[in-house]
């Protein structure tokens, strides 16, 4: 999503800081200017960002963290969770205030660390890891809200920091209560635009224009505070002009719960929402595309059986610049489910998200699938539970083979891993491995070994007084190893 413009120089310099390697021994017997192949390297820093959990009085959360086992690191390092402190902008002093208590102390690698907070005063967090603590560090955030506007289960994976953020899914219309939330982790104030966009364009509003968000400091901006316009669809994009931040949406409803939407992948022409959960009651479909060409999209359910296409929803029309959604109804019918949008004919970027519902009128909760990256190389899921978790994983569009650890508890038992075959074009709910003699939370890792790509979320789920709350995170790629090219010297060009 970084559209950042680096210079060659700029661009080695910034691999170097991220991976603290850069190979530059003379080439043996290697001929001049040979391509190398790009080793794939641990990442030795790693920096997320925890947005302010709740506004709500009666809100209980808890943190996890957990950094994968990874070859190749380093024997030292270290990692904390600090809250956000804000500093003085007045390019006087430059000191930070008083440090407070880390919310929690992660542990070795291989097993999770908790910590907890209460009430509407829980900070922004901005989280490092360095050394053998930073490949692959995943930190979530689960918020329980008993009563009131939001209530249910709330869940966010903390994220990099970055430039830009897409949020299809979002929400003006009466009974919805959604703040974009904004946390820098810099030493300089970072400025921020939040564009509104529904089902006629662009939303009138000079006041998400120049967002100021001090340094080291969370800002939760709220979107009705941005425009008169009342609209039940909305796509926010998150444009920082000077800066970076983290960026995640809170949706919160009066009457069917809430939870967090975390930003849509890179606008593509094809996008996979994996994990819808076989007891959805309801699925609406949000997406947008930004610039002067409409998409036309073909609608199709990755089922256990495979790709079928929704009776009455076989396509979408996406208006350039325009926000679109549609009811899919019960799409999935008591199976796992994922939902895969691909071009009609021409291939236009689009962003989308899905908004989930679980349960009967009265008692509702909701959650948010936004389309995600393929896992990669790895992906990693922390606060997992013995009986709340469910893994989803879809192979679109080739047989996969994927190993999945379940880790050590965060207070005791022993890490056990599975290997599944996802069937092209399939969704699978697999039965997830739990850490014999497991005490606490696990975290669960994904690592396809062979196949297609794979895309997978994660659903925790707590029912309580019979309203079945629910949240679910996506799983792209960790970003726990860095790929590095060779470089060797060329005393040639001292001579040119």
């Amino acid at each position: 999503m970084n559209r950042t413009t680096l210079s060659l120089l700029a661009g080695t310099a910034a691999l170097a800081a991220v991976t603290g390697f850069a190979a530059l021994d003379p080439p043996a017997a290697a001929p001049a200017h040979a391509a190398q192949a790009a080793a794939q390297l641990p990442v030795e820093r790693t920096t997320l960002l925890c947005p302010a959990p709740s506004l709500s009085d009666i809100a209980d959360t808890s943190y996890t963290s957990f950094t994968p086992v990874t070859q190749g690191t380093t024997s030292d390092g270290k990692a904390e969770l600090q809250a956000a402190t804000e500093q003085s902008a007045d390019g006087t002093s430059g000191k930070k205030k008083k440090a407070s208590k880390p919310v929690l102390t992660p542990k070795a690698p291989g097993t999770p660390a908790t910590g907890d907070t209460s009430g509407a005063d829980g900070p922004a967090y901005v989280g490092t890891a360095e050394g053998r603590y930073a490949p692959g560090w995943t930190v979530q955030a689960t918020t329980e809200v008993a009563a009131g506007t939001g209530r249910g289960l709330q869940g966010v994976t903390c994220t990099p920091a970055d430039t830009d953020f897409w949020f299809p899914g979002a929400s003006t219309a009466a009974g919805r209560t959604d703040y974009v939330h904004l946390t820098n982790p810099d030493d300089s104030a970072a400025v921020v635009d939040v564009e509104l966009y529904g089902k006629d364009g662009r939303l009138k509003s000079s006041v998400g224009e120049g967002i100021t968000v001090p340094p080291h400091a969370g800002e939760p901006v709220l979107l009705s505070t941005l425009s008169e316009d009342k609209q039940t669809d909305l796509t926010v994009h998150v444009n920082v002009r000077s800066g970076r931040v983290g960026a995640s949406v809170q949706a919160l409803d009066d009457k069917t719960g809430g939870d967090w939407l975390a930003a849509a992948a890179d606008p593509s022409g094809s996008l996979v929402l994996p994990g819808i959960p076989k007891d959805a009651t309801d699925v609406r479909l949000i997406a947008f595309t930004d610039g002067d060409t409409d998409a036309d999209l073909k609608v199709r359910l990755a089922s256990p059986d495979g790709l079928i296409t929704p009776a009455g929803n076989e396509t979408l029309h996406v208006k350039a610049g325009m926000t679109t959604a549609t009811d899919l109804g019960d799409v999935t019918r008591g199976e796992a489910g994922s939902l895969v949008l691909t071009p009609t004919d021409q291939s236009v970027p689009v962003v989308a998200a899905l908004r989930v519902t679980r349960g009967k009128s009265g008692k509702q909760e909701t959650a948010y699938i936004p389309a995600t990256a393929p896992v990669g190389t790895r992906a990693t899921s922390a606060d997992n539970s013995g009986k709340g978790t469910t893994l989803s994983l879809t192979a679109p569009t080739g047989t996969a083979k994927v190993k999945v650890t379940a880790s050590a508890g965060s207070e005791g038992g022993t890490a056990v891993s599975k290997t599944f075959t996802i069937k092209s074009g399939t969704t699978q709910d697999v039965e997830a491995p739990v850490p014999s003699g497991l005490k606490g939370t696990y975290a669960l890792t994904v690592e396809p070994l062979s196949g297609g790509p794979v895309y997978g979320s994660r659903t925790l789920s707590a029912t309580e007084d019979g309203i079945p709350g629910f949240t679910i995170q996506t799983l792209p790629d960790d970003r726990g190893t860095v790929a590095v090219p060779e470089a060797d010297q060329d005393v040639s060009v001292l001579q040119r």
